[in-house]
């Protein structure tokens, strides 16, 4: 659905916002793009959707080149913005009906009330954009986006300043979307919307693509898992019998952690618990648990710095 090619950005000032990104998105997909702040994000964004012209490169939409199609290009696009901005004086139903209008679709009222009422702004279509709540006028910029039915959305940090609840209703949406055949490109500091939503995930560092993957073979491949033993006694010090195991001790001197990689052949915890045994060390509980996404992330952005 959105094929970048060769695309690169550099200010006037020489900042090189993008370097030669190349990417694809499938249509009908959920892909988060991750990065630091100041990463390229939101500037990668911003060229596809014609709002920033690129230095170099191309970018296509449903084969459409953004350049020399930008209006048929822009009308399949719908995008939400980081920034909270709406016609503070007008309604939540004329601000999406304009916004229908603004891409010469005919008018929809049904498709306008469908929008609002997945969004749960329909009991406030006549309630004043000033008036609304941060979070509500998060909902707005979304319904926004979506009046004229585009093929893609752009969700540019689409929680931010959001509470819990309405953020998981937000997650629930864009389910929804995808469900409908909507390809969706996700940005967000929220790592665990990535984990939960995304099919597929782009991690951009200073303007560079440094992984595309998709989210499920990522977290087999990178992540880690951690056995963590409940002492039945305080440990002075780990036994140098044991150094092999890479072992860290709690403050309190009663858990002992053992980082492994899933993809190996052995994991060693079988070895690990017959060496315990034999230098007498005695545990009463044990628990596993995996990598999160964002430990995953935080270590490939730190390997790139």
């Amino acid at each position: 659905m959105i094929s970048i090619q060769g695309l690169t950005k550099t200010y006037a000032g020489g900042l090189e916002a993008l370097k030669n990104i190349n990417l694809d998105i499938e249509r009908g997909e959920i892909f988060a793009l991750l990065g630091p702040n100041g990463a390229g994000k939101t500037t990668l964004i911003n060229i596809v959707c014609g709002i920033v012209n690129g230095t170099s490169g191309d970018a296509y939409v449903d084969g459409h080149n953004i350049k020399d199609e930008f209006r048929i290009t822009r009308s399949k696009i719908g995008l939400v913005p980081q920034e909270l901005s709406s016609e503070s004086f007008e309604t939540v139903w004329n601000t999406t009906r304009f916004s229908r209008g603004l891409f010469g679709k005919p008018a929809n009222p049904d498709h306008i009330e469908k929008v609002l009422k997945s969004l749960s702004l329909w009991d406030r279509k006549d309630t004043i954009s000033m008036e609304l709540s941060g979070g509500m006028k998060r909902r707005v910029l979304i319904a926004k986006a979506l009046a004229h039915e585009p093929e893609v959305l752009f969700l540019d940090e689409p929680t931010a300043g959001v509470d819990v609840e309405l953020r998981q209703d937000m997650w629930n949406i864009v389910a929804a979307l995808r469900d409908e055949g909507v390809t969706v490109i996700l940005t967000t500091h929220y790592i665990e919307e990535a984990e939960q939503l995304a099919d597929r995930v782009g991690v951009i560092n200073n303007g560079e693509i440094i992984l595309v993957e998709d989210k499920d073979k990522l977290m087999r491949e990178m992540g880690k898992k951690e056995l963590v033993l409940n002492l039945h006694e305080p440990l002075a010090d780990i036994p140098a019998s044991l150094s092999e195991y890479g072992l860290e001790i709690s403050e309190d001197r009663l858990d002992l952690t053992y980082t492994y990689d899933t993809q190996r052949n052995r994991t060693g915890i079988t070895a690990l618990l017959g060496d315990l045994n034999k230098a007498g060390i005695h545990f009463i509980d044990l628990q596993t648990s995996q990598s999160s996404l964002e430990d995953i992330f935080v270590d490939l952005v730190n390997k790139d710095r």
